[in-house]
């Protein structure tokens, strides 16, 4: 969709005509609200919508309720949809075995798109308020959920984070000097030292690494922003050793390359799959089972937090929206007994 134009309501010139033309402007709205709103996300955010969508679709089928249309893309298809059926779901979902984490975007995904629908006509005011009211599992709910279940792993949602101390940073940044060690080196840092997304460092260009003013620009889709980093002593060290090794791509080219066997480097792009899969062979060598990209941004923002960086430089600094996960990170960084007087704490010097 490029304009407006098509909910641009047409002359009217009858006695009822602003109630007339009102009318046929919500019937076109409607038609496109959809549209609009799917049209400013990110495609990896919409990725998980339709994967929560197709979920949700897959178990109106299976209570005999198949919804009337596509949950995407337009209002019919939430005609019927009532706070019962997204409550089952929610159940439906912990009964299926999925992570806590997994059931909590799921259903954020599902009452996103029926606001979608209640501004299209579709859902009444009281249905609409209803289906906002049904919340997700908090940390505390989960964990007794999870107690009580057997499976609890399905989904893309760990429970819990991989912590890394500063050592094992240390240790995952200190690669071999070979042509794939000096690359995940690079890639180490980037993860670590930047926080960096795992599909930010996919979209890494040889262009975005200026070597000489010690500096990173790059684009963060999740928020749509272009930003600039100054590079960390072991990031620049570890671009520079790369440069030098002649096995960086040329200009205008992604700047890792794949794995191949023995050792050896592919071509340039590494793609988000890759990458994944890298990081958890490097941590795995190291005996840190199951570490990801995101537990290496998890590891960059508690590290910053602790050491006391403000919240909202840690927003900005690490591509997001709103304040909600930077103050988590400072939250749990905190000494909960700092201040405490009388068991010697007092005379502990700070780290």
């Amino acid at each position: 969709m490029t304009e407006n134009s098509s909910i641009v309501p047409q002359p009217h010139h009858s006695l009822a005509g602003l109630a007339a033309v009102g009318q046929a402007a919500n019937q076109a709205a409607g038609r496109i609200v959809f549209a609009e709103y799917r049209e400013s996300k990110a495609a990896n955010t919409l990725r998980q919508q339709d994967a929560a969508l197709a979920l949700f679709a897959e178990f109106l089928a299976s209570v005999g309720a198949a919804p009337g249309g596509d949950l995407s893309t337009t209002p019919e298809g939430w005609r019927g949809v009532t706070w019962g059926l997204v409550t089952a779901f929610k159940h439906w979902l912990k009964q299926q075995g999925y992570a806590i984490g997994t059931i909590n975007v799921r259903l954020s995904t599902i009452k996103s798109y029926a606001s979608l629908a209640f501004k299209a006509g579709a859902l009444s005011e009281a249905e609409h308020s209803a289906i906002q009211g049904v919340t997700g599992y908090g940390y505390t709910e989960g964990q007794r959920v999870d107690e009580r279940r057997d499976v609890t792993r399905v989904g893309d949602k760990k429970a819990a984070p991989v912590r890394l101390s500063a050592h094992d940073a240390a240790a995952l940044k200190n690669q071999p000097d070979t042509p794939q060690g000096r690359r995940d080196a690079l890639l180490m840092c980037l993860l670590l030292d930047h926080g960096l997304r795992c599909g930010e460092v996919a979209a890494l260009m040889v262009d975005n690494i200026d070597l000489q003013a010690g500096r990173m620009t790059f684009y963060r889709e999740k928020v749509g922003k272009t930003q600039t980093h100054r590079l960390t002593p072991d990031t620049l060290r570890a671009a520079r050793a790369w440069a030098a090794s002649g096995d960086m791509p040329a200009a205008g080219e992604p700047l890792l390359r794949k794995s191949r066997k023995g050792g050896a480097l592919g071509t340039p792009g590494m793609s988000k799959r890759a990458i994944t899969k890298r990081v958890e062979v490097l941590g795995a060598a190291l005996g840190i089972d199951g570490l990801s990209a995101h537990d290496c941004r998890h590891y960059w923002a508690t590290h910053a937090a602790a050491a006391g960086t403000d919240p909202f430089i840690l927003q900005e600094a690490g591509g997001w929206s709103s304040l909600a996960m930077p103050r988590r990170y400072v939250e749990d960084a905190k000494i909960a007994n700092e201040g405490i007087r009388g068991f010697g704490l007092e005379r502990e010097a700070h780290p």
